[in-house]
């Protein structure tokens, strides 16, 4: 688990300054927005509409890897996908300032999407399509890529190895997650190969406004399973999310051929999420923000929770796919 507090040191002066030193006019107002993995700030400018900058945590990219993230968005927008990329200054989308490295987006207003409507799942598969063409034509070779290894075995490590999980949850946390990882790990090796995808395409990351969606935050982009970009749009009960699906494949198809099989992969990758979170929150706990956001982490009644979130996953396992 990370030892240090990362951005004691990221003033909101220290943001300012960053931004006044590319030749930007700051008006003194700064805005923290929603992030925790990152520190993300809307900056007023003089005479100008603001900017949002994006601090990147530290050591938790490489360069080339945060660089690959923006070469891939701008890929995109030049294909005329809506998303949301780095904006250029000489030449360069990624800055340093007093040993932080940041970027800066255009601010992009918007909604989540309401997904309960057929139009709209419509409007999405056709954009995951196309995004999906772009990102097949060259892998990554810096980002990192949706694993089991990665984000199962060293998420159940990691906590073993800490000191979170209360002493009467442990075996039970250890023996569901075990079992959870054997019956995962040989779903995912017969699957499809990967390929580039967002790789975090919730709603809060999908701005919609003028009937289109705009992508943003590919701070998670990464090699992995065409799925992964369409399953956390789904909600409801099972039926719900069978058409939901069907009507995102459906318009997907157009731009881009998605591998059935793939579906098998959706309550895996489910599990993989909920698995790395905990973990994801462990890894972060000497950040002051994390404390805050997530009080009861260190709780007898978050690991309860969590052990029979994983259990209703092992449930989820046995359940047919959803069908297209």
């Amino acid at each position: 688990m990370d030892a240090e507090t990362p951005y004691a040191g990221l003033s909101p002066e220290a943001v300012l300054d960053a931004i006044d030193a590319l030749g930007f006019r700051t008006d003194g107002t700064l805005t923290a927005l929603n992030s925790y993995e990152n520190r993300v700030y809307q900056v007023g400018l003089e005479e100008e509409v603001p900017i949002i900058a994006k601090f990147y945590r530290p050591n938790r990219w490489t360069n080339e890897a945060i660089l690959e993230e923006h070469a891939f968005t701008h890929e995109l927008v030049e294909m005329e996908l809506p998303c949301v990329a780095p904006m250029l200054r000489s030449e360069r989308t990624l800055f340093e300032h007093d040993g932080y490295r940041f970027a800066l987006f255009p601010r992009q207003a918007g909604h989540p999407p309401n997904v309960e409507d057929f139009d709209v799942l419509q409007v999405l598969g056709h954009a995951l399509g196309r995004m999906h063409a772009v990102g097949a034509v060259k892998p990554f070779e810096h980002r990192v890529a949706i694993t089991v290894e990665r984000l199962g075995f060293e998420a159940m490590r990691d906590l073993l190895e800490s000191d979170f999980i209360p002493a009467e949850m442990r075996d039970a946390y250890e023996a569901v997650s075990s079992q959870l990882l054997e019956r995962i790990e040989p779903v995912m090796k017969g699957t499809t190969a990967a390929q580039r995808i967002h790789g975090d395409c919730h709603l809060g990351n999908l701005l919609w406004r003028y009937d289109a969606p705009n992508f943003v935050d590919f701070d998670d982009t990464a090699m992995g399973p065409a799925i992964q970009d369409l399953w956390m749009l789904l909600s409801g009960e099972r039926a719900e999310r069978s058409g939901q699906l069907s009507e995102l494949a459906e318009a997907y198809d157009e731009f881009a051929s998605l591998d059935v099989r793939e579906v098998a992969l959706i309550e895996p990758l489910r599990t993989l999420r909920i698995m790395h979170h905990a973990a994801w929150i462990g890894r972060r706990w000497n950040d002051p923000a994390f404390p805050v956001a997530f009080p009861s982490f260190n709780t007898l009644r978050f690991w309860s929770d969590h052990v029979l979130a994983l259990k209703e996953q092992l449930a989820a396992l046995d359940e047919p796919p959803l069908a297209i």
